[in-house]
């Protein structure tokens, strides 16, 4: 309960009062329903058409005119207040239907929103650990059964509220007819609670049901190209019609067991109806009109009744929703990296001095024993190229997370111009950074659009300025539509050099204090390597650059060279002065890249 609690309050801070009062206009509906069936038959009476007696009562000797009319005038009289009730309830009744419907997709719109902000602010430490199809699924998937089912909350509510209306009227009818069938209801709903604990379970397997069918999907389309290669169509297809399978068995459950407590309900609510109206006449010597009005009022209830238990039903089947999006909406929360804040009012970083690691560690959990990076001491000048190299899992791609901020030191500090990065200078410090990461992304659109997702005013000279600094101009110059080019799903429709070039080129647009290239060149054949080298030297002395290098070849050009090994800096210098430093990681490292190449 204390979760649907949690979307109440969340709907309650989106909606404000608005949300009260669209309760407070449903029982209203309920109240005009329930008067025009209620009063139809006392006017009729009343015209004297039927022959019924009236209950005394000013509720409805406030009709008593209608004995005064003939009754030629007196039928058309009492059917035309019974259409304008009728009118007036389902008038609200649509406007109350529209304000839902803008609520709930309005809700749904803010709840999306909301979570995504909160998964964005979260640290980089947050998205390590957790699997992005769940991400995904989460976002996409349980924030949509969530809000749907403060919906039927909100829906059962209403269905409630409307049922005491009528309990009310009929009570003041006939108190112990009423309170006869409220011990049957009663006693109906305590023997269907196994339904509410059914749909719990199925709504707990349909949960991880669809994570699991997610994260398969979502797995495969990212390797599509290694399921052709391989020729694994079939066993994938196996899964996929396995967990089908799965998940259609389950909504089946589901139907079957909504559809019994259904049956359940009317067959008991026939059985009720027929057991009171016996009772009311044998036992408590009800009233022709009495007995007619109650016989109505309760068969419009029972729906409701059977309304309610359907309600609760779909609520139990969306808890695990309802868990799920809270418990991702407070792990973000506890992630958070900085406040949110306006990113365009934040100065960026003009790099004077350099970067600095002082004493720094770190480890991706306190429970890992071994370090990722222990004691480093380095200093990247600015306006100057600085290699990383090592062997794979040296622990040169951690040393840049934790450069650009998106990792926190354990112990130590890194210092920007002599300043510890913080969370209140990171945003500074990265809105003067540009990275290019080995594996390219692009969005499928335009090179114009891909460009400008970095600077969204820049204009066509600058970002040719910025494609002929990337070796890229000449061959976008040669597409069909130059700029305006759509280049498919992460840039498809471009080889792996070009992608990298547009990349690089996108990353120069910005115009960055510091630029950094994770193994950039290290999927690249020999050519586009020497392009993308070109673009670098043109850029030495204009801004910072951090690369860490696969190729050794690639970086006889840097300032400074920094080898790790499990962690730590083992050497450090220039590239010429490590070369000749014999027997150590990176003359070893040379000599095995000379072995391959020689034997290539």
């Amino acid at each position: 309960m204390k979760d649907i609690v949690y979307f109440l309050k969340q709907i309650h801070l989106y909606t404000g009062n608005i949300l009260y009062f669209n309760l407070f206009a449903m029982a209203s509906i309920g109240l005009l329903e329930s008067v025009g069936i209620l009063l139809l038959t006392p006017m009729l009476s009343l015209t004297g058409i039927i022959d019924l007696e009236i209950p005394n009562g000013p509720f409805f000797m406030a009709f008593g005119f209608l004995e005064q009319i003939p009754s030629v005038i007196g039928l058309p009289v009492a059917l035309g207040i019974y259409v304008l009730l009728v009118i007036g309830q389902n008038a609200l009744q649509r406007q109350i239907t529209i304000r839902n419907a803008v609520i709930q997709n309005g809700f749904l719109r803010y709840m999306r929103t909301e979570t995504y902000n909160r998964l964005l602010h979260s640290n980089w430490s947050f998205f390590i650990k957790n699997r992005k199809s769940d991400l995904l699924n989460l976002l996409l998937n349980e924030v949509t059964r969530a809000t749907a089912g403060t919906n039927a909350f909100l829906q059962f509510l209403a269905s409630f509220l409307f049922t005491l209306i009528q309990i009310g009227l009929a009570f003041f009818l006939s108190p112990s007819i009423t309170i006869f069938v409220l011990i049957s209801g009663s006693i109906l709903v305590l023997l269907n609670r196994k339904f509410l604990k059914r749909s719990l379970v199925l709504g707990s397997k349909n949960y991880e049901l669809n994570k699991a069918f997610f994260a398969g999907v979502t797995d495969q389309i990212n390797g599509v190209k290694d399921i052709k290669s391989n020729t694994l169509e079939k066993s994938r297809i196996a899964w996929f019609q396995d967990i089908s399978s799965n998940m259609e068995k389950e909504q089946i459950q589901y139907t079957k067991m909504k559809t019994t407590s259904q049956l359940y309900y009317k067959i008991a609510s026939a059985l009720l109806i027929a057991i009171f109206i016996y009772t009311a006449v044998n036992s408590f010597q009800a009233q022709t009109a009495q007995l007619m009005l109650i016989i109505i009022i309760f068969s419009r209830l029972w729906p409701r009744v059977a309304g309610i238990q359907s309600s609760m039903e779909q609520l139990a089947m969306t808890i695990p929703s309802f868990k799920a999006v809270k418990a991702f909406q407070h792990e973000c929360k506890s992630a958070q990296e900085f406040e949110p804040q306006s990113i365009e009012l934040i100065p960026s970083v003009r790099l004077f001095k350099g970067v600095e690691c002082e004493n720094v560690s770190f480890r991706y959990s306190a429970e890992e024993s071994v370090y990722a990076l222990k004691n480093l001491n380095i200093f990247l000048p600015a306006n100057q190229m600085t290699a990383v190299v090592g062997r794979s899992g040296a622990g040169k791609s951690t040393l840049i997370d934790l450069l650009m901020g998106l990792n926190k030191p354990e112990s130590g500090q890194v210092l920007v111009d002599g300043i510890p990065l913080s969370a209140e200078n990171v945003l500074s410090l990265r809105k003067s950074v540009s990275y290019v990461a080995q594996d390219p992304f692009l969005f499928n659109t335009s090179i114009k659009e891909n460009l400008q997702l970095v600077v969204p005013e820049a204009g066509e000279d600058q970002m040719w300025e910025a494609l002929e600094f990337a070796s890229a101009a000449d061959f976008v110059r040669n597409l069909p539509q130059g700029l305006d080019t759509v280049i498919g799903d992460r840039g498809i429709k471009l080889s792996g050099g070009e992608r990298q070039r547009i990349v690089l080129a996108r990353a120069i647009l910005r115009k960055p204090s510091i630029l950094v290239l994770d193994e950039a060149t290290s999927a690249l054949d020999t050519e586009n390597e020497a392009r993308i080298q070109e673009a670098i030297e043109r850029l030495k002395g204009k801004m910072t650059i951090i690369v860490i290098a696969h190729r050794l070849s690639t970086i006889r050009n840097a300032d400074q060279v920094i080898v790790m090994e499990k962690g730590e800096v083992v050497q450090q210098g220039a590239f010429s002065q490590l070369s000749q430093e014999k027997n150590k990681v990176f003359s070893k490292l040379l000599s095995s890249q000379a072995a391959v190449i020689k034997q290539g």
